[in-house]
């Protein structure tokens, strides 16, 4: 458990955007939407997909209820910038639950100035009212329910079940208010559900904390309707827990992002890193709560995170945050804050069909011009052959020949070679634009000439996105 939170927060939101500077590229044919407009829920994923590897949105956790925009204005103060992602809570007590209105108002708001918002819920157990305590007595949100009323409240149609099924409509008017406004929303039930402190947490297996979240997806998403919700999975960063994210996951198809809370070691380890990739699958990857801002040499060495949210008053606590510490993070070039976040920075590149220039004013060229599989794909001079003209598909692909560009088995280590495949519409074969850069979404990996090297014949590959030329490209 991360330290005691006895504020009650205000509402999370995430502002995704990107700026493209520099770009060559054509503007896409039709605008995008954003935050401050009518969005959905996938246009959140896709965006968090098109960033992913090469920048991270910055976040804060906001509260108290009563006064949700309390510490984003802080974080203006120390960096004259407001954050790309805004966050807050439903909470639990009496004065928390009379706020609602107020931290719904204020997520309509921060969508409006450009922000996503997401929001998390301390929620009482079903054995209580809608308000308890959060450490003491029984019904709090620390107290534990017994095996029997466990098993009760997973089993559809129970007492416990249905109880708890009445607290979710607690929230239903609030998540539909937004729904009806256009605004998609970041929801993070359960969450740190790997770890005991709360009474839905500490379960692992199939009947355990990862039903109740199936539990609560099937019927807000379902039974409800509510489509304006991203859902978030998320775990805490508990010592040796690395080995068991398996035991707390769902399954794909009730997860849009996968999240993970640093508290235990302030940066997140690369171990967490890798075993929230490996269980991620290939969807979008966050820091849902940080005391820590993330570093700049954090962000480089794991830069599959899409987004961090500072939690509350940390950011001022001198044991976790300085300014400086923070102007770096807020200041950095892969950092997006409110203001350069816009849905269509990471987007599907506009058809066109022609060369596709890069290095050196190079060309992207399917060697020999042959059309097997495994077909090498490299740089050469441009020479107007048909091994060097590309269509740009609406649908995300690069195709020569007939063929799409593929990374290899679909796997993100740098240096993964990039091939001629049959086209099969798999995420292998994904290509978003970001700048004048090429993204696989899949890996969250920039289209790359091997070791900046102009000659021809030199493969392309993924690697990391850097900004450096030879992940420039010009599209026909």
């Amino acid at each position: 458990m991360r330290p005691v939170r006895r504020v009650g927060a205000g509402l999370a939101a995430v502002a995704v955007a990107l700026t493209v500077s520099g770009a060559a590229l054509s503007a896409p044919a039709a605008a995008a939407p954003t935050p401050g407009g009518t969005a959905t829920a996938a246009d959140v994923v896709n965006y968090l997909q098109s960033i992913s590897g090469h920048n991270i949105i910055s976040g804060q956790q906001d509260g108290p209820s009563s006064a949700p925009n309390t510490w984003q204005q802080k974080v203006h103060d120390i960096t004259g910038e407001y954050p790309g992602e805004w966050a807050g809570d439903f909470a639990f007590e009496q004065a928390d639950i009379n706020a609602r209105p107020a931290v719904i108002a204020q997520a309509k708001s921060v969508w409006a100035a450009g922000s996503i918002p997401a929001l998390v819920w301390h929620m009482c157990p079903p054995t209580v009212g809608q308000s308890c305590h959060w450490d003491y007595g029984d019904g709090a949100i620390e107290s534990k329910l017994s095996d029997a009323q466990w098993n009760e409240l997973v089993t559809d149609g129970s007492a416990l079940n249905t109880a708890f099924k009445r607290r979710l409509d607690e929230a239903v008017p609030y998540l539909q208010d937004l729904k009806n406004n256009g605004i998609p929303v970041l929801f993070r039930p359960q969450h740190e559900m790997n770890e005991g402190w709360s009474w839905w947490g500490g379960r692992p297996g199939a009947n355990g904390s990862r039903k109740l979240f199936q539990i609560t997806h099937d019927y807000l998403a379902g039974t409800k309707g509510l489509s304006n919700l991203v859902w978030v999975w998320n775990l805490k960063d508990v010592a040796g827990g690395e080995s068991h994210v398996a035991d707390y996951w769902p399954g794909a198809s009730y997860v849009d992002v996968a999240t993970m809370d640093a508290w235990v070691n302030k940066q997140p380890t690369q171990a967490w890193y890798n075993a929230m990739l490996g269980i991620a699958g290939g969807k979008p990857i966050g820091l849902s709560e940080v005391g820590t801002v993330p570093t700049p040499e954090t962000v480089s060495a794991q830069p599959r995170w899409t987004f961090f949210s500072v939690w509350i008053s940390w950011l001022t606590d001198p044991a976790w945050n300085t300014n400086n510490e923070i102007k770096r993070t807020y200041y950095d070039s892969r950092v997006l804050n409110r203001g350069e976040i816009h849905f269509g920075g990471g987007t599907t590149p506009p058809a066109g069909t022609g060369p596709i220039k890069g290095l050196a004013g190079k060309c992207l060229d399917v060697a020999g011009a042959a059309t097997a599989n495994g077909t090498k794909i490299q740089l050469y001079t441009c020479n107007g052959t048909s091994a060097q003209s590309w269509t740009v598909g609406g649908d995300g692909s690069l195709r020569a020949l007939g063929w799409c560009a593929d990374v290899t088995g679909g796997v993100n280590a740098n240096g993964t070679k990039v091939q001629l495949w049959d086209c099969n519409g798999n995420t292998h074969q994904q290509w978003s634009r970001a700048g004048q850069t090429l993204v696989n979404p899949e890996t969250g990996k920039c289209l790359d000439v091997t070791g900046q090297n102009s000659a021809d014949g030199t493969q392309i590959q993924i690697w990391t996105c850097n900004g450096q030329t030879n992940q420039n490209w010009v599209l026909p």
